[in-house]
């Protein structure tokens, strides 16, 4: 199920220590944000190819639990039968992990980064991870919210190529993220493109308009 970018990014708050955790994933396959994308505000996980939904939610859990990232996903992936045929990654709270089986299609792979993880298959060459994880390195711990530089690093990914099986015309993109440090938590974190022709041109006008109906609704309701 094409490709995916896993983030963390930790900072401080009043002294406290708080986190960003992030997913945005494309496929040319309709609502890809339904099996593939977990978050929650101890890790991100993202589970494709042969796609197994309880990796991820499963993953996310086990974060929370306490379990490091590697612990959580490689033993979910032990008690996996069809794990050869899986792609897993993520990141917690310390640590990033990574897995593409023998038996994904081709071209899969993955990359790992300081606070970032990216993994596709059926893809149209490595460069298509390449780009992903670089734009992310570019905007890391950037100025801007999370959500929207995680659009940009898929946005790259999808422009060196994407998804190689141009034949299938129905695609889709998600981006979901988790601040630990944020009071409410903004609906322009959790964005979803079920079904569209060029999910990623119409994730980031999604993204562009829930923010400004969100800051506009706080002008609006501010008293």
């Amino acid at each position: 199920m094409t490709f995916s970018i896993c983030v963390r990014e930790p900072y401080e708050d009043a002294g406290d220590q708080q986190y960003r955790f992030g997913v945005a994933v494309t496929t040319r396959l309709p609502a890809v944000g339904v099996p593939c994308p977990h978050v929650n505000e101890y890790g991100a996980v993202a589970t494709q190819s042969l796609t197994n939904e309880r990796l991820g939610s499963k993953g996310v859990e086990y974060l929370a639990d306490g379990l490091g990232v590697e612990d959580a996903l490689q033993g979910l992936l032990n008690a996996d039968d069809g794990s050869p045929s899986r792609q897993l990654h993520g990141v917690g709270r310390d640590g990033e992990f990574a897995f593409s089986g023998e038996e994904c299609n081709g071209w899969f792979g993955h990359a790992i980064g300081d606070n970032y993880t990216v993994a596709g298959n059926l893809l149209t060459g490595e460069a298509v991870v390449a780009r992903t994880a670089a734009k992310y390195e570019e905007v890391a711990f950037g100025d801007e919210p999370l959500a929207k530089r995680l659009v940009d690093a898929l946005g790259a990914g999808q422009a060196a190529g994407g998804d190689k099986r141009e034949d299938l015309t129905v695609q889709s993109a998600a981006v979901k993220v988790v601040d630990t440090g944020a009071d409410d938590q903004p609906y322009y974190d959790d964005l979803r493109v079920d079904a569209s022709e060029d999910p990623v041109v119409d994730l980031r006008e999604t993204y562009r308009l829930a923010k400004q109906g969100y800051e506009d609704a706080l002008e609006r309701y501010e008293d």
